[in-house]
C-alpha cells in the first residue's frame, strides 16, 4: 500500500466527521498532534498501525454478534464468523493456545471471563450454570443471593497492587473483590523480587481456587512453571493475566519458563499494550475451559464488537510477522538502556532493573511523590504515569513512583542512544522539581515547582529527539 492511501483515508474520514461535527474531527487531528510530539513513555500505551485503525472505522460497527461463530443470537452474521474466526485461528498459531476466545472489550472483561469461566468449571452451582444464560446486568438480587449462597466464601491469591500486580485480581473496589475472598503475595522487601517459596507458603495457607500470576508494574520476568506448580500442589486453578507483556510473548522474547501459555490452565490478555492492536481483551484456554469461556457472552459481555474484532484479527496477523520478533526484542533492549541511563544519573529503580518493557522509578530519592513527579514530567513534553512502589508510604493516589515504558517509543524507531537521552531529560526535569507547598504553608503531595524555562528546554529537547522518528510518516493531513 502506499503512503497516500493511508493519507487519503484518513483525510476522508476527518472530512465527513467535520461537515457532521467539526469539533470531533479537530480533536481527532488534535490528538495526532500532540501524540507526534510528546515523549510517549505510558508502559500500557502504544501505536497500532494504520491498517489496525482503520479497520475499526466500518460498517461491522452496525451489527449485533450475540453467540458464537456459527452460532449467533441474530442472522446476518456471516461477516462478523469470517473475521472473529481469523482473529482466533491468528491468536491461537501466535501463542500456541488450543482456544481463544476474541470478544470481550477490555482486559477486565477477559479477566471477568476467566473468572466466571473457572467458577462453572470447579464449583457445583445451579444458580451460576442459571446465571451463565443471562447478563449481569439482568440478574435481580434473589439471583446474586442464590449465587453467593452457593459458590460461599471462593478464595483468590493474587500479587499485591504495590508490588505491582493489577486492580482485577480480587482486589476490593473492583468487581473481582466482591466475587472472592481475596490474599496478595506481595515481593521480597529488600529485592523487590518475587519470593516463590513466599507464594507457596501463603497457597498452603490460604488454599486459593485460583491463584493469579501477572502485573501491571512489576519490572522482571515471572517464572510461570514455579507458579503453576505451586497451584497444582494446592488445588487450584492457575490463570495468568499478561495484558503487559502479550507482545513479548507473541515476540518469542519470553520463552520456556517465562512463557504462560504452556503453564497456565488459562490466559487473559488486552490486544494492545506491547501487543499492538486495537483496545480490547482476549482469553487463552485449554479445550477443558473453552466451552465455559465461549459463554461470556451474555454472562459478563454484552454484544460483541465486530469492528473490533476485525482490528484485532489485522493486529495479530501483524505479529506472526517475522519482524514483530525484531520490535518485541528491540522492547526489552530500550527498556534496559533506559534503565541503564537512569541509574547512571543516580535514579533509584524498583528491583535495581529491568528484563521487559517497563521501569519503575522511585521518585522519592528527588524528593517528590509520583502525583507531582508526573505533572513536572507531563509538563516538559514527557508522558510517564505515577505508580505506587512496594510498601509504598504515599499510598496509591499519590504514590511514591513513576512507571515508564518503550514499546510506544520502539514503534517509532528510537534506540539506546535516544533511551540514554530520554534518561536525562527525566532526571533533569525530576531533579529540577521541588515539592511545593499548600495554603497552610504545609507540605503538599500535588504541589511543585520547576521552572518554567527548564520545563520548555526539555520539551524542546524531547521535540528534537523525535524529529529524525515521525509517528505515523505515511499519514500527512495537511
Amino acid at each position: 500500500m502506499s503512503h497516500n492511501a493511508e493519507s487519503t483515508a484518513f483525510r476522508s474520514a476527518l472530512e465527513v466527521i467535520r461537515a457532521v461535527e467539526p469539533r470531533v474531527a479537530d480533536a481527532i487531528s488534535a490528538e495526532l498532534a500532540d501524540q507526534r510530539e510528546s515523549l510517549k513513555l505510558i508502559a500500557s500505551e502504544n501505536y497500532a498501525s494504520p491498517a489496525t485503525l482503520l479497520a475499526m472505522g466500518n460498517w461491522f460497527s452496525d451489527k449485533y454478534a450475540e453467540g458464537t461463530v456459527g452460532r449467533r443470537f441474530y442472522a446476518g452474521c456471516q461477516n462478523v464468523d469470517t473475521v472473529e474466526a481469523l482473529a482466533a485461528e491468528h491468536a491461537r498459531e501466535l501463542f500456541g493456545a488450543a482456544h481463544a476466545y476474541v470478544q470481550p472489550h477490555s482486559g477486565i472483561d477477559a479477566n471477568l471471563v476467566a473468572f466466571w469461566a473457572i467458577l462453572a468449571d470447579r464449583v457445583e452451582s445451579p444458580a451460576l450454570k442459571k446465571a451463565q444464560k443471562r447478563h449481569v446486568n439482568d440478574l435481580t438480587e434473589a439471583d446474586w443471593f442464590a449465587l453467593r449462597r452457593e459458590l460461599g466464601d471462593q478464595r483468590m491469591l493474587g500479587m499485591s497492587l504495590d508490588a505491582g500486580g493489577h486492580l482485577t485480581h480480587g482486589f476490593r473496589p473492583n468487581i473481582s473483590g466482591k466475587m472472592f475472598d481475596q490474599r496478595s503475595y506481595g515481593t521480597d522487601p529488600a529485592t523487590g523480587l518475587i519470593d516463590y517459596d513466599k507464594v507457596a507458603e501463603a497457597a498452603r495457607e490460604f488454599r486459593p481456587l485460583i491463584l493469579v500470576a501477572g502485573y501491571s508494574a512489576y519490572p522482571r520476568k515471572v517464572n510461570f512453571r514455579i507458579m503453576r506448580e505451586i497451584a497444582d500442589s494446592v488445588g487450584a486453578t492457575f490463570m495468568v493475566d499478561m495484558a503487559h507483556f502479550a507482545g513479548l510473548v507473541a515476540g518469542k522474547v519470553f520463552t520456556g519458563d517465562f512463557d504462560p501459555v504452556p503453564h497456565a490452565h488459562i490466559v487473559t490478555t488486552t490486544t494492545h499494550k506491547s501487543l499492538r492492536g486495537p483496545r480490547g481483551g482476549m482469553v487463552l484456554c485449554g479445550p477443558e475451559l473453552a466451552d465455559q469461556v465461549d459463554r461470556g457472552c451474555p454472562m459478563v459481555l454484552g454484544g460483541p464488537l465486530p469492528h473490533v474484532m476485525a482490528a484485532k484479527a489485522v493486529a495479530l496477523a501483524e505479529a506472526r510477522r517475522p519482524d514483530f520478533a525484531d520490535y518485541a526484542s528491540r522492547i526489552v533492549d530500550n527498556a534496559q538502556a533506559l534503565a541503564d541511563g537512569l541509574l547512571r544519573r543516580g535514579a533509584s529503580l524498583v528491583t535495581g532493573g529491568t528484563d521487559n518493557h517497563l521501569v519503575l522509578i522511585d521518585v522519592s530519592g528527588y524528593g517528590l511523590t509520583g502525583r507531582q513527579a508526573e505533572q513536572a514530567l507531563l509538563d516538559s513534553g514527557i508522558v510517564t504515569n505515577r505508580n505506587a512502589v512496594p510498601q509504598d508510604p504515599n499510598g496509591a493516589w499519590y504514590t511514591s513512583g513513576i512507571r515508564i515504558g518503550t514499546p510506544a517509543l520502539t514503534t517509532r524507531g528510537l534506540g539506546a542512544a535516544e533511551m540514554d537521552a530520554t534518561a536525562e531529560l527525566i532526571h533533569t526535569v525530576l531533579d529540577r522539581t521541588t515539592a511545593g507547598t499548600g495554603p497552610d504553608g504545609a507540605a503538599s503531595k500535588a504541589k511543585y515547582v520547576l521552572d518554567p524555562a527548564v520545563a520548555e528546554s526539555v520539551g524542546k529537547q524531547a521535540a528534537d529527539l523525535l524529529t529524525p522518528f515521525p509517528l505515523y510518516p505515511e499519514v500527512t493531513l495537511g
